[in-house]
């Protein structure tokens, strides 16, 4: 309703005066007029301040992009409140997304220049949200007319993935680019020392080791390596979710541990200067080609938590095109449910790119069963598919490449260290 309409104590309280003052004069009972009198009295406050005035209500939130766990407000707008008392807002629950109150119901009586009660949301899963449908009611003065209640659809919010702690200090296992923080295995003018070797028209002064100079009766100047940024690619298996996610605060599912890890290590790339792009093999196939900067960060982020999860049809490994080049670091998080990232990894691993694994499939989680399905035999699916599971990362190990669980800070280190330690050996390739 979107016209003010009397309320029911309104109707009340008229009905019960007039009863009242009809009863007194028909049977000469004036006790009747005096009992019934503060009905009369309120039923005739509420005629005199009857409002004259059609609000238009809408709702506005402080914030629509939003990390998991963070907090907005969602305000009530509305053009006048010179008619209105009393403000009552009803939100509808949705998932992954708590209010408070809890409840999402809430009423106050407005102060003079007040503004209309708050909701506060708060999601608590990355992507797209989109808050419940509200019902709002005016109640006027002295509660004898009420406008509404009306429904207003929710606002939609961009949830991007929590920043994870997350750091590494290993260095890139083939750092092929301009300026970074990366130790190259090509000389140049950096910090990490290379050798001392005679010196050479050219070289710097102040690059002059003067005591094996001195012993040698010949100037020897100190040879440094260069310092160079990487590209570094991160690839998200989308195809599937497996497990329930409880949001930030509960258990997470195969994909939560995925995006988030994915975010935790785009951050810290960018921050050190690195190129970083983002491949999801899924339906959406979301891509983010090479950058870097705050801005390309938060791109990845919101690919991140637009990002469609299914399983295309007719899609093979063999097929998946990721334009990788040279030197890039290729990080995979993945279960490893799926044979097509399989196949996908091995694929990069025998073009010689340093390539790792990690696996986001949590230790606790369990099939969803459909209803009708014997419980036993989905269990036993299950045990078959976690045995394939376990040959094919056995596969990719043997191949050269390594699988590791994701636990936060220094996930990563170990397995860094040992691909640029091969990445310095020679290699012998066959043509």
């Amino acid at each position: 309703m979107t016209t003010w309409r009397a309320t029911a104590a309104m109707t009340r309280a008229t009905a019960l005066g007039a009863l009242g003052v009809a009863a007194a004069v028909l049977f000469g009972a004036p006790v009747v007029v005096v009992l019934t009198a503060p009905l009369l009295l309120l039923a005739a406050m509420g005629l005199l301040h009857r409002p004259n005035t059609s609000p238009v209500v809408e709702t506005e939130v402080d914030h629509v992009v939003l990390h998991e766990g963070q907090g907005t407000r969602v305000r009530l707008v509305v053009d006048d409140l010179s008619d209105v008392e009393h403000v009552t807002r009803l939100s509808s629950p949705v998932r992954h997304v708590a209010l408070h109150p809890a409840a999402g119901r809430m009423g106050c009586l407005l102060e003079p220049d007040g503004e209309p009660p708050v909701v506060e949301a708060s999601p608590r899963r990355w992507g797209r949200r989109l808050l419940g449908e509200e019902n709002v009611a005016l109640t006027g003065r002295w509660a004898g007319y009420r406008w509404g209640p009306v429904s207003m659809v929710g606002s939609q919010l961009q949830v991007l993935p929590v920043r994870a702690p997350f750091d590494s200090r290993a260095e890139a296992p083939q750092p092929l680019g301009v300026v970074g923080a990366h130790r190259s295995r090509r000389p140049g003018d950096g910090t990490e020392f290379a050798s001392i070797r005679p010196f050479h028209p050219g070289d710097r002064l102040r690059r002059i080791h003067w005591r094996v100079s001195l012993r040698t009766d010949a100037l020897h100047v100190v040879s440094t390596r260069g310092e160079e940024d990487t590209a570094v690619l991160v690839v998200v298996d989308a195809l599937a979710d497996h497990g329930r996610s409880g949001g930030v605060d509960g258990a997470s599912s195969s994909l939560d541990v995925a995006v988030r890890a994915a975010a935790a290590i785009a951050e810290h790339h960018v921050r050190r200067g690195d190129r970083v792009s983002l491949r999801v093999v899924g339906t959406g196939g979301e891509t983010v080609r090479y950058g870097t900067g705050a801005r390309h960060l938060r791109l990845i982020q919101a690919r991140l938590a637009t990002m469609q999860v299914g399983t295309p049809r007719d899609l093979r490994g063999d097929q998946v095109q990721l334009g990788v080049t040279a030197g890039t670091v290729v990080i995979v998080l993945s279960p490893m449910l799926s044979d097509v990232v399989g196949t996908m990894t091995a694929s990069l691993v025998k073009r010689g790119l340093p390539v790792l694994v990690v696996d986001t499939l949590p230790t606790d989680v369990v099939p969803a069963v459909v209803e009708g399905t014997d419980p036993r035999i989905a269990d036993l699916a299950w045990r078959m598919r976690r045995i394939e599971r376990r040959e094919a990362l056995a596969r990719l190990a043997t191949i050269g490449c390594p699988v590791v669980a994701w636990r936060g800070p220094g996930t990563l280190d170990e397995v860094l260290h040992r691909l640029a330690r091969w990445a310095q050996l020679p290699q012998v390739r066959a043509r």
